[in-house]
């Protein structure tokens, strides 16, 4: 188990507010990073997806760094720019 795992599974233990809101902050996280290593991994930067969607660098940043209540819409835009597919699995 890494370092980062274990202090997690730790401050769940002591920390109820950090326990109960985790989950949903890791989510949101997540989307961010993803949509991050994509632009990266297509070389694009934030600049290009900006203006191909017609907004500001730094709403772009914001998508990247606070995933949270990203409309659909929009992440189905991002994707588009960089070539990809969005799909949205229930599991």
């Amino acid at each position: 188990m890494s370092d980062l795992k274990k202090y997690i599974v730790k401050r769940k233990s002591i920390d109820n507010e950090f326990s109960e809101n985790f989950e949903e902050g890791y989510q949101e996280f997540k989307i961010g990073e993803m949509l991050k290593l994509a632009r990266k991994e297509t070389g694009l930067t934030q600049s290009d997806i900006a203006e191909a969607m017609h907004t500001k660098k730094s709403a772009i940043s914001r998508i990247e760094n606070h995933a949270q209540d990203i409309r659909l819409s929009t992440l189905q835009a991002f994707a588009h720019i960089m070539g990809k597919e969005l799909k949205i699995q229930l599991v």
